[in-house]
């Protein structure tokens, strides 16, 4: 989603070829060629492997192969074994996992679960903002209340569940994690404000195979990818100040470069041993002071913050006492029951982790923005010896993460301005340039049958083709919101707005 959850990389210089090789890899033999099996594909790339067309212009009444209601949602569809799933909100308090026939649309069932009480999420963001993750057997389901939910692919059926804390985030930004496959793993990460921690789990079972309870992390939207270096697979994780290479048998953290800024909510994007990746993000006290001591109602604009303050921020939401003893306890330093100046550092950044700080020896105060490339392996701290380039730009999203293909990075931000970057040394290859109509993006590039599909959220997707010009080839209005990232499947883009999924095809037939 964009969250928030648009939430939110992606890949391969060789992107059909390339792709299909690391899905071959990646995704053991249940999930086939053309599967989308969670969140931006493949690998979290935006890569679709099919080779059937897919169309270049489409709309509510055009191309349209199916659609369906799926209540109000921002997180993906996925499809497996010629499977569709998808959740929604169906009632306030009622979430729903839906399955649906790929190419006809029938439903083949839903689930319905009861949520409990719910903490206010941004306007953008949707209690439903998951995406979940498929294979043949099982589909695997977030839920923030509910935790990881596991249901049989066939009939929806319940298999496992595993109840995880319900994350806590001050800002209202919402849960907008997804669960991510590798192998026999279900690979699920959640930095949230009070409890960030990674989670490795059985397929088939549900058993618990490691965690890393990531304390020294602030809030990051990013989910992980595999790496493989060598012949050895590894899973990576941007967070807080660090890239992470994980062990994938052990859950042990083998590497880390310090090349990060304090929050990330796109994903990498890893080709070829090396991860790509775009950041944004400002520095912690000014968030809190901008956010909080400055809001009309909460705030009382004195540079300085108290529990009140903060609680007031809140809304009627309690806030966890555990998180201000972690956070506003271990930052008042004079116990004056305030928090001022470096003292919001101390309070909100670990003390082994301050990245984004405004008191830092690196002086990164202000918001900043790059893009970079990290090869991956190593042992250790591989900050200088494995950074391959780090740059400076004006036009990342904090959101949107990097389309990669045929040595490009192309980027998309707010208003649909567009820069493209080449991979071997970051340089620019052409300046901004505005696509499609304009508006908001919180939805990821994804790519399939050579062409780059970007969905906007005033309900515009954007079809450019995939060269170095990237010649826009249609803007198609759907006529309604988009937030999700669409997915590529069984020659059909599916696209979630707020309320629909809707599957269109090159030979689809409006209904």
């Amino acid at each position: 989603m964009k969250t928030l959850s648009r939430i939110h990389p992606s890949q391969l210089r060789n992107a059909i070829v390339s792709a299909g090789l690391l899905t071959l890899v990646i995704f053991p033999a249940m999930v086939q060629a053309d599967d989308w099996p969670q969140f931006r594909g493949p690998n979290c790339a935006g890569i679709s492997t099919g080779t059937k067309p897919l169309p270049v212009k489409f709309s509510a009444t055009e191309n349209v192969r199916w659609s369906a209601k799926v209540g109000d949602g921002v997180g993906g569809s996925v499809i497996a074994a010629g499977r569709v799933f998808v959740s929604g909100m169906t009632a306030d308090e009622t979430v729903s996992l839906f399955a649906f026939d790929a190419v006809t649309g029938k439903k083949l069932w839903q689930r319905d679960w009861q949520t409990g009480p719910l903490a206010e999420v941004h306007a953008t963001n949707s209690q439903a903002s998951a995406t979940p993750a498929a294979d043949a057997e099982r589909v695997y389901f977030y839920f923030s209340t509910l935790g990881l939910l596991t249901v049989d692919a066939q009939t929806g059926k319940d298999v496992w569940q595993q109840k995880l804390p319900t994350p806590f985030f001050v800002f209202k930004w919402g849960p907008g994690m997804s669960p991510v496959l590798y192998r026999d793993l279900v690979l699920f990460c959640q930095d949230d404000d009070l409890n960030p921690t990674f989670w490795a789990f059985d397929k088939a079972t549900g058993k618990l195979r490691w965690r890393d309870e990531r304390l020294d992390m602030a809030v990051n939207y990013s989910h992980p990818v595999i790496c493989t270096v060598d012949g050895r697979d590894e899973i990576v994780v941007a967070g807080t100040g660090q890239l992470i290479g994980y062990d994938p048998d052990s859950g042990k953290r083998r590497w880390f470069a310090k090349v990060m800024l304090r929050n990330i909510k796109t994903t990498p994007v890893c080709l070829d041993g090396v991860i790509y990746i775009s950041v944004q993000s400002g520095a912690i006290a000014n968030q809190w002071l901008a956010s909080v001591d400055r809001d009309e109602k909460a705030g009382n604009n004195d540079n300085k913050l108290d529990k009140a303050e903060i609680q007031r921020f809140v809304g009627k939401q309690p806030i966890p006492e555990a998180f201000f003893k972690k956070t506003f306890d271990r930052g008042d330093l004079n116990k004056d029951g305030f928090l001022e100046g470096r003292e919001l550092d101390v309070a909100f950044l670990h003390p082994d982790n301050f990245a984004g700080a405004d008191f830092n020896a690196t002086g990164d105060a202000a918001a900043e923005q790059f893009i970079l490339a990290v090869r991956g392996g190593g042992q250790g701290d591989v900050t200088k010896t494995h950074l391959l380039w780090k740059h400076k730009t004006k036009n990342t999203d904090h959101i949107v993460s990097p389309f990669v293909s045929d040595g490009r990075m192309f980027l998309v931000k707010e208003g649909g301005i567009s820069t493209v970057f080449n991979t071997k040394q970051g340089d620019s290859v052409r300046g901004p340039k505005r696509i499609g109509s304009g508006g908001s993006y919180f939805a990821s590039p994804v790519f399939g049958d050579g062409k780059i599909y970007l969905a906007s959220d005033n309900g515009n997707v954007t079809v450019l083709k995939n060269a170095v010009d990237y010649e826009e080839l249609a803007v198609n209005d759907i006529g309604e919101s988009i937030v999700a990232t669409p997915a590529i499947a069984d020659s059909g883009l599916f696209v979630r707005t707020r309320t629909q999924l809707m599957c269109f095809a090159a030979d689809g037939r409006a209904k």
